[in-house]
Order: C-alpha cells, then sequence, then structure tokens
C-alpha cells in the first residue's frame, strides 16, 4: 500500500522526507529498517518521535488484514456468486473456459508461457469479447513494454460480432491503454483506477478487466538471490491486485514470461516441458490461477495448435488441460 493512500492523509512534508529516503510503501516503512533509524534519518522540523510512532502504528494497522468470522466470509462469497452480474468475461474458446472455471470475478489470473504461446492473443480477447458483450463497461490494458498496438483490433472484432466502423470506435474508446514501464507508475497506475472506482462506482463505463503485460518487466529486474527486498514488492503489488479485485469485482490478467527449467516441468501433464513461468516459485501463489500456453504445431494455413495447462489454481483442478488453435490473432476450438 503506497503511505499516500494511508487515510487520514499524512503530512505532505512527511510523504516527502519518507520518500527521499527511499520509502513511499507500508512495506518499506515497516519492514525495510527499524523506525527509531528512520526517524533519525528524518530532518529535524519534520514531526515529533511521539507522533512518527503514532504514523507508523496507522501504517501497520492499516496494512494488516482485517478480521472476519467464517460464517460472514461464506455468506458474503454466495451473495457474489448469485448476484454476479459480470460473468460474461469468456475467451471465445469452450474447452478453454471450461478449463479455468469461467473468468467471472473476482480473481486473478497468470498467463505463462514463452514468446509466441499466446498470452497477449488469449488476453486480447478475453477483453474485446467483454467490451463488445457489454456496451457500459470498460477494460485497462497496462504495457509495460511498449509494445500494445491497436492495429488489429477492428478485424477481430469484426471476426467474432460482426462489428461497424462506428460501434469499433466505441469499443476503442472504452478500452484504456496505460504505459508503465517501472513499478512505481503501475502502482500510480492501480491508485488512479481504485480512485475512480471508488469515487464514480457506477458512472459507465465500469472496469470490470485489467490486464498487465508483462508483469515480468516491472518486478523481474528487482528480485535478487542475496536479498528479500524485491520479492517484498512483488508480494506487495500482487496483493494490491488481489484487494483491487475483491474490492470492485474485477478480473485481472498478469501476463508473464518464462525460464528454464531442468530436466523438466514437474507441474506439467506433459514429460516434455522444460520450462516454467518466470519470477521465482512463490509468486505462483500470488495469484488464483496459473495457466500455462504452449505452441504445439503449425498448420499451412497460418494457424497453430496450442495447448494450455493449469499449474496450480485455488478455483479449479491442477494438472488439467486442453487445445486450441490461433489463426490471425484469433483463438477457436481445436
Amino acid at each position: 500500500m503506497r503511505l499516500q493512500a494511508i487515510s487520514p492523509s499524512p503530512p505532505r512534508a512527511l510523504l516527502d522526507a519518507l520518500a527521499q529516503l527511499g520509502i513511499r510503501t507500508d512495506t518499506d516503512l515497516l519492514f525495510s529498517a527499524d523506525p527509531i533509524d528512520i526517524f533519525r534519518k528524518l530532518p529535524s522540523s519534520t514531526l515529533s518521535l511521539h507522533d512518527f510512532h503514532s504514523f507508523v502504528a496507522q501504517v501497520s494497522q492499516q496494512a494488516s488484514a482485517p478480521a472476519v468470522c467464517g460464517d460472514v466470509l461464506f455468506e458474503q462469497e454466495k451473495r457474489k456468486e448469485e448476484n454476479d452480474l459480470y460473468s460474461d468475461l469468456t475467451t471465445g474458446v469452450r474447452e478453454l473456459d471450461g478449463l479455468l472455471g469461467g473468468l467471472a470475478p473476482p480473481r486473478v489470473i497468470e498467463v505463462s508461457g514463452d514468446r509466441g504461446s499466446g498470452k497477449s492473443s488469449l488476453a486480447l480477447q478475453v477483453v474485446l469479447r467483454h467490451l463488445s458483450s457489454d456496451h457500459n463497461v470498460g477494460a485497462l490494458w497496462i504495457d509495460t513494454t511498449g509494445d500494445f498496438s491497436a492495429d488489429s483490433i477492428p478485424r477481430l472484432l469484426e471476426s467474432y460480432e460482426g462489428h461497424s466502423p462506428e460501434a469499433v470506435s466505441t469499443t476503442l474508446e472504452r478500452l484504456q491503454v496505460a504505459l508503465a514501464f517501472d513499478i512505481e507508475t503501475a502502482h500510480d497506475v492501480l491508485e488512479m483506477l481504485r480512485t475512480t472506482l471508488s469515487t464514480h462506482p457506477d458512472a459507465p463505463p465500469v472496469t470490470r478487466c485489467v490486464v498487465i503485460d508483462t508483469v515480468t518487466s516491472l518486478l523481474g529486474s528487482l528480485l535478487s538471490a542475496v536479498s528479500s527486498q524485491g520479492h517484498a514488492i512483488m508480494t506487495t503489488f500482487m496483493r494490491q491486485l488481489q484487494t483491487l479485485a475483491e474490492s470492485f469485482s474485477l478480473t485481472i490478467l498478469v501476463i508473464n514470461t518464462s525460464t528454464k527449467c531442468t530436466p523438466r516441468n514437474p507441474d506439467s501433464v506433459f514429460a516434455t516441458t522444460d520450462r516454467k513461468p518466470a519470477l521465482g516459485p512463490s509468486f505462483t501463489f500470488l495469484t488464483d490461477t496459473t495457466l500455462w500456453l504452449a505452441r504445439r504445431e503449425t498448420a499451412e494455413d497460418g494457424g497453430a495448435t496450442h495447448v494450455a495447462e493449469v499449474f496450480r489454481s485455488r478455483l479449479v483442478p491442477s494438472r488439467t488441460w486442453c487445445s486450441f488453435k490461433i489463426r490471425h490473432g484469433i483463438l477457436s476450438d481445436t
């Protein structure tokens, strides 16, 4: 959680002084050093020691998970399932939707695989089908590499909706694309989304789907074998995504790249799988589902057969898989 999101808002002078020390989140404040050591580095005119201890206690309280009774939580989840009005999120591939147990919010799904496995194509098809099915909803695409292009979107929309040029234009207007080349900018984008959904929860278009392509670019350079700080940043960021999904009924697709796995990946049902999701073994436990995509065969018509596997999930059985095709960026049943 960003310190600027603490309520009531801390003094600007305190936030600026902490930022000069590299302390911008609750994790930085609570775990990077002893509070007394942090206080000693602040300018003497910032605030008193008593007020600083009160501020640390305030941050600790708001960063802690609230207590909840099991029966209350069960009833809340039951009502969400019964009253979910946004269960129309779909990949357009019946078997893949069944594999994932649907895409109804709230959930955070990791989509991982090698280059060319269809990760971005899958995410884009989910977003466009969602925007096409409900003209009151919007979607947010966080581009961390600068590779996102809208050139193919009109053709994709026409392929499964028969959109007119005017309808294509309105769909594009409801797709927000934000560039975020570092974790600080990504935090700011998500904070703006949270503020918008909190202030105007019913003002159309209401964002119900978020894509981060790729999360590897944001977090990969921060991870180190000799320091836990990068891991703490990763955990804080993913916890923010989970909170957003649960608070505002969002489906969040987090695209991850891959890395070598020797001699084979034990999470895969295929003995030939020698790759695994990037960002380390703990990252997969920070999402609701880890979906692995792999390209298997290329057809003469330019299409390709792909395989989707559920490596791990809290919602559906793990070590399950299905196949689908991608032709000209469009996913379809095999």
